[in-house]
Parts: structure tokens; C-alpha cells; sequence
């Protein structure tokens, strides 16, 4: 017989059958109803045979039913909020809804054994739970479905209780309360009327992050990477990352950076920063913050791509080692959508960082917006729900409250690789800024602020009551933080410019910013024909044994013929650019929605057998001293997913790391990463990527949604060498490429408009040849075409270039040299202008494009270019990127090529 299970909630008109089924079979019930059970001297009584359950068994289950009351719903009445009443929630916990009366509170009852405390009367039981679930924290768990997690929690706070800190511990909490709000209190003064995003009313934040990092370095985490936006940034920066306060003051002073003067530079609240520390316990601690940009929760999947980084190239894939943390504001938590999108990760193979500590700093105003305008749910941390992850909600005012809460989030990361929650409900004593006027739009809850003592006070009363703290034991403390930053203020008006740090520095020793002198010539990127042939040979074998699907196999003969033919196909030329670095000890790692088999069934990187589904990677079958091959089929995310795999190159620079969108045209749901990171994120934070973002883009008849990945977008943030953009033409110009990403001592993101048609394009092959001599290509010049007789030379690029050479020669052109343009930015200028050169008899110049007028390259072209006074031949500006019918695609191509060969000679 199955054991029956303790269950919350007990059902009294099932008692019945449970006592029964007890009578027959003690081994029959769940632990703790035997033991409950046995507690009672009815099993010693003679009852009339039916063994109806006397009043007082009924009453036991009615305190149960109240302690799980407690449990499920206790955290609707807490004290968390420091400022305000809270809300009124109805039934509420009166024993009368639970069918007990107050002449049962002197009854001893056995139900207290389950909380802890043994036999107790209601009122004890009561008082406990009071004090567990009902005070400055609330606790939401019982949602939970892994029994053992709920046992951790009540095991946690029913038996335990409380914690006592010992007068020692809690001077050193006293401390940091003083420094966090003298650091406030000191930038008030000396910077007055400047933005610094104060921490103050949550001045609590600083002694929680301390307990979080030394209570983690006892749980064995090495390095914490934390993602926060800009309320309490600086003050996390001085006092829990010990950047020195000098550097701090130094920015607020608007001096320049010492970077070079093209550099731009962040406000001071979102730079990043990484610290080597020590530990109370002595231990060497790694602490990272990610920079962010203000669009907030955007920096929370980076942090989760960092983390995953370090736990997958240094760290030996041990999660316990380090620990995300992400500190979001209440209205953002429950606003911004990549909060979900991040959440979702948790649990995830390719995604998983073993668990991230949120931390909600709750004003209980977003900006000018009243929280009960800001969501629809009950807390502004129910998205947690979503994925079953536990929430403390922690009165700010209460900092042991707060330290217990953060020591307890920690060890259960550590315990079950999980996400937890930690609502820290405070309140924002200024305005959004310190310029801003909060009573415009909250004037009775200012009116509360105002008259309120900030947690500094309110603990050292505390301590004072206490005998453990006298008002000159505490002025010292304070008097000594506040000489600290004097001399750190001294220090830092002798500064001629403001230091920028570099983010992760340990991590991209040896690797310097890129020039412009770097991308005159790609360097060589070949790998001897040998080595590819072997490689080829490799790639294109199955392990025998086992049973494929027929296509498989055909697809996989196929690639071997392809290396003995040699004529390489695209996919055939990108595994081997994957294999050739893989050997070289570069790791890659590739996400993105289907790119296992790639949305056109080209790459075929993960091969599944037809029984088992066991699967099968090539790429992690080459050799023993190869890197390690990393390649995951990501859930329906762009903007969370970019932002991981953004987050994931920041920690390898001599990794490949490869976001692949479905279609060009969905990166656009990603454009924040797009346009606050990776396009911009060398500029203002001298952050370095060296992410690639492959996006299929080429019109094809298949609709506004199937055919642009939007170049225009990308060349029109192009400036200061951020990125690289790229449209290429042949499979072994893609391979180096790729392997060029690599092969020098910088980084920059690279897009790749990388194709659909060309996969399997019969003149889009490659040679052995190719990939074994030479580099990357930036401009192919026209192969065929006679200089002397060249008339018009048709800058293009990517797959258009067949096409319009396709029509050329069904026309019988021989007037025309078609130039490809591989590389779009930075643009080879150079190159361009000496093949132009050659043709000494062209009297037209033109750019030509599928995309209409208003997108693709044609404006970039015409003002890089402006002195060519280039001709542009385009499809006519278009509200959508593309035609849905397929007929109309080649309408217009047509129309297109009479546009573009009017400047041609055509031998009929």
C-alpha cells in the first residue's frame, strides 16, 4: 500500500479514514501523521467499536488547519511595511475561521509538534506562529511542489525561529547601517542638488548584501556577479565592492575620463566594476557588477550569461562556486517583461546558473506612480510564482530581520540551485532623484517619510536599550567613516580625470581596444588542407552502431561526398570554422531558437538517433585536447536570450560566442540589448564582446516577417570601430570570418546577414583551397569581368550578387563588373576605391540592392561614399520590409533588374 502523505489543509471529514487506515497499518501513513497519531491517549481508550474520533481529535485538525493558515496565508498580515498600513485581506487568520473558539486557547494541544514547540496550548501555538509568519517577515513557500523544499523552510523559520545575534554581530551590522547612511548623507552635502539615486529609507541593502557575500563565502561561493540599477549603485559600490570613494567623488566632480577623447564614457551610476576582496572568514572573493544602461531589468540575463561564463570556463561547471544576484526596483519587477524572460532560464540546461538571489529594493513607487498603479497582482514579486520560487517579504526597518532573511536566501541557493526572492519593503526618502519633488504626486505618504527615523536610528535605539551600544561608541563609528571620506574627498579633487575601470579585468588580460589600422586587412585565418580534409572527413561521420533517420544519413553522405569532391556548401564550411577553432582550444558555444538542426536544416550540429533519441554531437568528437563544443536550442526568447549570450562573451574572449536569430527579422525583439550593450557598450563602459549575431536575412518572396534581418539599423549606430557588419557571398569567406572573430588580440560584436537561398545555392561552394590560404575577404572584385571593357561597376553584396550576375548573363552583359562588398562596417574604403580604380573606362558607380530605398545599405553607402556620387538602384521605399506574395517578390525583382541594367550594353 502506498504511503499516504501529511498534507496541508487536512480535510476533518477524511480523518476517519485516515485513523482506520492507521489502525490496520502504522507504516501505512506519512511519518508525521504517525507520529501524531501515536501522540494521543485515545489509542490507549476504548472506543465503541465504529472508532469514531472523539471532539478533541476534530480540534487537532482544526489547529492544524490554523497552522497551515499561517503557512499559506500568513504573509498577508505581516509588519513588513515600515511606513504605511498594509492592505486588508479577507477571511483573515481569527481562530473562528477555523472552527475553534476562544475557550480552546488554554487547551493543550498536540498539533504544537508539528511548528516545533511540543505540546502547547492555542495561544502558545498562536503566539509562535505570530512571531514565525505574521511579524517584520512574510514568507510565501507552500506553493512550492518538492516536499523537501518545504520541509528546508519550515525546518528554517518554525524551529528555529529568530536567530540571536550576539553583540559583537550586531555592532558590525550597526556599522555598516552607519556607513551606508553617513556615505548618503556625505555625497548630500558635498555634492548638493546632484542625481545619485540615494539609498536612502533602504539603507538596510548594505548589511543585507554584506550577509548575502559572507554568508555565501561560508557556503563555499568564490565570486557573486550582481546586476542592480541605479538606486543604492553607489553606495553597493563603496561599501560592499570597496571601490575606493575618491574614484566615486571624482565623477560627480564631471572631469573626463582617462580613455581616449573619442571615448564617451556612462554616468557614474552605470559603470561596472569587478573587486578582488577577502572574505570575514579569510576567504578570496571575486565580486562582479555588470554595468547596465537605465532601461531597467536589462542587464539581468547579461549577469546570468557572465555567470554561466565563468561556471563553464573556469569554474569546472560547479555552480555552488558562484552566485548570481539581481537587485530590481518593485514597480520594474513587476513591469518590465525580461524579468519573466529571465526567470524562465532558471532551470533550463543551456541557461542555468544554479539558482540567482533576487533582491527587491520596494519603494513602493515607481517614478511618480503609485504601486497600486503599477501591477494588477497582490505583490510586486509574484512573477516568482511563475516558476514555484519562494518570496520573503522583509520589513526594512528591521535590519536583523533583514540579515536572517538574506543568510537563510543564501543557504537555500546553496542547497537546492534555486532561485528565491527577498521583497526588502522600505521606502524612497526623495524623489526619483534628489531634484525631484515627490509630494506633487504622493503627498501623505511624504507626509509618513518625513516624520520617520531612518533605520540607522531606529537600530541604534535598539542596542542602546540593549546595553550593547552608548551614543559615544556609535558617534565614533560615525565620526571615523566620515574622516574616511574626507580624506577620500581630498584625495580625489587632485585628479585630473575621472578613472574608468575595466569591467572583468582579470578575465581579458592580455587583449587591448581595437584601431583602425586593424581592419586595412583581415590577418591569415587558413588552415592547412589536411588538417580541414581530416576535420571534414570527422564532421561528416556518424558513430555506427546506431540507428539515424534516412535523411540524416543521406545528409551526412552527402557532406562526405562534398570534402571528397570538393565543393563545400555552407553549412559544411561553418562546422569546419567551428572544428578548426575547437582544435585550436577556442570553446563555442551557439543558442538561439532551432539552431541545433538551424532553421533551414543546414547545420545539423546535433544529430538524434531514431530509437533512442540519443544525441550525438561531431563537434565534441574530434579529439581529447579539443575546447569544448557548446550548442543549446534556446526557449522562444530574443530579448533575454541576446542579453545571456551578450552576458556570456563579456566572460570569454577566447571563446566563439553565437546568438543565431530564427529569422533576421525577429532580432528586433531584442533591439534594447542591441542598441544599450552590444552597439554601444565599448563606448560607455570600455567593455569589450566579441558576440556574434547571425541573422538570416534575404528576400525571398516570404513576407514583411521572413526577410530582413534590418541592416539599416545596425549601420546607422555604426561609428568609433563598435561593431562589425558583414553580408557574405561564399561559404569559405564565411568560414574565415569566423575564424577571424578569433584570431586577433581585440574583440568587437560581429552581425553576419547570413543567408537562406545561398545554403544551398549550386554556385554558392567553396574549395578546400580557399579555407586553407589567406583570410577574410572584405571586397571581392568581379572575377569575370574584363577592366577595359567595363562601363558600370554594381557595388553589391551578399546573395544578391548571384542573382543580379545570373540576369547579367541571361541578358548577355559583359559591360558590367559586379564588386561584392563583404564587410559593410567598418567599411574597406580603401579596397573599394582601388578596385574602382582599375576600372579606369566606368562612367556609373551604383549600389544595388533587393531592399527597398529607405532600408538595406544604399544611405550608408551614398554618405560614406558621397564623392563617387553613387547611382542607387533599390526597390521604392516601403512602409514593410518586404512583399507577402510571392509573385509580387518577383514583380518587383524584375522592375529591379530593368532599373539596374539600363546602364547596360545588352548583346541581344
Amino acid at each position: 500500500m502506498d504511503k499516504v502523505s501529511y498534507v496541508g489543509n487536512a480535510d476533518v471529514n477524511a480523518i476517519d479514514h485516515l485513523y482506520k487506515q492507521y489502525l490496520q497499518d502504522p507504516e501505512s501513513v506519512d511519518i508525521g501523521w504517525k507520529k501524531f497519531f501515536e501522540g494521543f491517549e485515545f489509542a490507549r481508550t476504548n472506543y465503541e467499536e465504529a472508532g469514531e474520533i472523539p471532539e478533541q481529535f476534530h480540534r487537532e485538525f482544526k489547529v492544524i488547519n490554523l497552522i497551515n493558515g499561517y503557512r499559506n496565508r500568513g504573509h498577508l498580515f505581516t509588519k513588513t511595511n515600515p511606513v504605511r498600513e498594509r492592505r486588508k485581506y479577507a477571511p483573515t487568520l481569527a481562530i473562528e475561521n477555523f472552527g475553534l473558539e476562544e475557550s480552546d486557547l488554554d487547551t493543550v494541544f498536540q498539533a504544537g509538534e508539528d511548528i516545533g514547540i511540543g505540546p502547547a496550548t492555542l495561544r502558545e501555538i498562536i503566539s509562535h506562529l505570530e512571531d514565525t509568519y505574521c511579524d517584520a517577515i512574510g514568507i510565501e513557500y507552500m506553493y512550492i511542489r518538492e516536499p523537501d523544499h518545504i520541509a528546508w523552510f519550515k525546518n528554517a523559520i518554525e524551529l528555529k525561529n529568530r536567530p540571536q545575534y550576539d553583540g559583537e554581530r550586531k555592532k558590525q551590522i550597526f556599522e555598516l547601517l552607519t556607513k551606508a547612511s553617513n556615505f548618503e548623507s556625505f555625497l548630500g552635502k558635498k555634492f548638493v542638488g546632484q542625481k545619485r539615486f540615494s539609498v536612502e529609507g533602504l539603507e538596510v541593502l548594505i548589511p543585507a548584501m554584506d550577509a548575502l557575500v559572507q554568508k555565501g563565502s561560508d557556503g563555499g561561493v568564490e565570486q557573486f556577479v550582481v546586476g542592480m540599477a541605479h538606486r543604492g549603485r553607489l553606495n553597493t559600490l563603496t561599501n560592499i565592492f570597496e571601490k575606493r570613494p575618491r574614484d566615486i567623488f571624482s565623477e560627480f566632480e564631471g572631469k573626463e575620463f582617462e580613455k581616449d577623447e573619442r571615448f564617451d564614457g556612462d554616468v557614474k551610476y552605470h559603470q561596472g566594476f569587478t573587486s578582488f576582496v577577502k572574505s570575514k572568514n579569510g576567504k578570496d572573493l571575486v565580486l562582479t557588477l555588470s554595468p547596465n544602461p537605465s532601461h531597467l531589468e536589462a542587464v539581468n540575463p547579461v549577469v546570468e550569461g557572465i555567470a554561466r561564463a565563468k561556471v563553464d570556463m573556469s569554474l569546472q561547471g560547479d555552480f555552488k562556486k558562484i552566485c548570481p544576484v539581481l537587485i530590481h526596483g518593485d514597480a520594474a519587477i513587476a513591469g518590465q517583461g525580461i524579468v519573466y524572460e529571465t526567470i524562465q532560464m532558471a532551470q533550463l540546461d543551456g541557461f542555468k546558473t544554479g539558482g540567482t538571489v533576487h533582491i527587491v529594493v520596494n519603494n513602493q513607487v515607481g517614478f511618480t506612480t503609485n504601486y497600486l498603479d503599477g501591477r494588477s497582482s497582490t505583490y510586486c514579486t509574484d512573477v516568482a510564482k511563475t516558476t514555484l520560487c519562494p518570496v520573503f517579504h522583509v520589513n526594512g526597518d528591521d535590519v536583523e530581520a533583514v540579515v536572517q532573511v538574506m543568510e537563510m536566501a543564501v543557504q537555500y541557493r546553496q542547497h537546492f540551485n534555486s532561485d528565491i526572492f527577498i521583497d526588502l519593503l522600505g521606502y524612497r526618502k526623495y524623489g526619483h532623484n534628489e531634484g525631484d519633488e515627490p509630494k506633487f504626486t504622493q503627498p501623505s505618504l511624504y507626509n509618513l517619510i518625513s516624520k520617520h527615523p531612518n533605520p540607522k536610528d531606529i537600530y541604534f535605539k535598539q542596542l542602546e536599550a540593549e546595553g550593547i551600544l552608548s551614543k559615544a561608541e556609535a558617534q565614533k563609528m560615525t565620526d571615523a567613516y566620515n574622516e574616511f571620506l574626507e580624506s577620500e574627498f581630498e584625495e580625489a579633487r587632485k585628479k585630473e580625470k575621472a578613472l574608468v575601470y575595466d569591467f572583468l579585468s582579470d578575465v581579458w588580460e592580455g587583449y587591448r581596444h581595437g584601431k583602425e589600422e586593424d581592419f586595412e586587412k583581415s590577418p591569415d585565418t587558413g588552415v592547412a588542407k589536411k588538417t580541414l580534409t581530416s576535420l571534414g572527413k570527422k564532421l561528416s561521420s556518424l558513430p555506427e552502431g546506431k540507428k539515424y533517420f534516412r535523411k540524416i544519413s543521406k545528409i551526412f553522405k552527402d557532406r562526405l561526398d562534398s570534402i571528397e569532391e570538393d565543393r563545400l556548401d555552407w553549412g559544411a564550411a561553418e562546422m569546419l570554422a567551428y572544428a578548426t577553432l575547437l582544435e585550436e582550444g577556442h570553446p563555442i558555444r551557439i543558442s538561439g531558437q532551432d539552431v541545433e538542426r538551424g532553421t533551414f536544416s543546414h547545420r545539423h550540429a546535433v544529430v538524434k538517433t531514431e530509437d533512442t533519441e540519443e544525441e550525438i554531437i561531431p563537434l565534441n568528437m574530434l579529439s581529447k585536447k579539443q575546447a569544448p563544443f557548446y550548442i543549446y536550442n534556446s526557449f522562444l526568447s530574443e530579448y533575454g536570450v541576446l542579453g545571456y549570450e551578450y552576458g556570456y562573451s563579456l566572460a570569454t574572449p577566447n571563446g566563439l560566442t553565437i546568438w543565431e536569430a530564427q529569422f533576421g527579422d525577429f532580432y528586433n525583439g531584442a533591439q534594447i540589448m542591441v542598441d544599450q550593450f552590444i552597439t554601444a557598450g565599448e563606448d560607455k563602459w570600455s567593455t569589450q564582446s566579441g558576440l556574434v549575431m547571425l541573422l538570416p536575412h534575404g528576400y525571398e518572396g516570404q513576407g514583411a516577417e521572413h526577410s530582413s534581418g534590418r541592416m539599416e539599423r545596425f549601420l546607422q549606430q555604426c561609428a568609433d570601430l563598435n561593431i562589425q557588419v558583414c553580408n557574405t557571398s561564399t561559404p569559405a569567406n564565411h568560414f574565415h570570418l569566423l575564424r577571424r572573430q578569433l584570431k586577433r588580440d581585440f574583440r568587437k560584436p560581429l552581425i553576419v546577414f547570413s543567408p537562406k537561398m545561398l545554403l544551398r545555392h549550386p554556385k554558392a561552394v567553396s574549395a578546400l583551397d580557399e579555407m586553407s590560404k589567406g583570410g577574410f575577404q572584405e571586397v571581392i572584385d568581379d572575377p569575370n569581368a574584363k577592366a577595359a571593357s567595363v562601363d558600370t561597376v554594381v557595388l553589391c553584396s551578399g546573395k544578391f550578387y548571384y542573382e543580379a550576375t545570373d540576369k547579367a548573363s541571361e541578358l548577355g552583359v559583359d559591360d558590367m563588373a559586379f564588386v561584392r562588398i563583404e564587410q559593410l562596417y567598418p567599411l574597406p574604403e580603401k579596397q573599394i576605391r582601388s578596385i574602382i580604380k582599375k576600372y579606369k573606362n566606368a562612367s556609373n558607380i551604383v549600389w544595388a540592392q533587393e531592399e527597398p530605398a529607405n532600408m538595406g545599405a544604399w544611405t550608408y553607402m551614398a554618405m560614406a561614399l558621397r564623392d563617387l556620387n553613387l547611382i542607387g538602384v533599390c526597390r521604392l521605399a516601403s512602409a514593410a520590409t518586404a512583399e507577402g506574395s510571392h509573385d509580387l517578390h518577383k514583380r518587383r525583382l524584375d522592375t529591379l533588374f530593368n532599373e539596374l541594367f539600363q546602364y547596360a550594353k545588352v548583346n541581344a
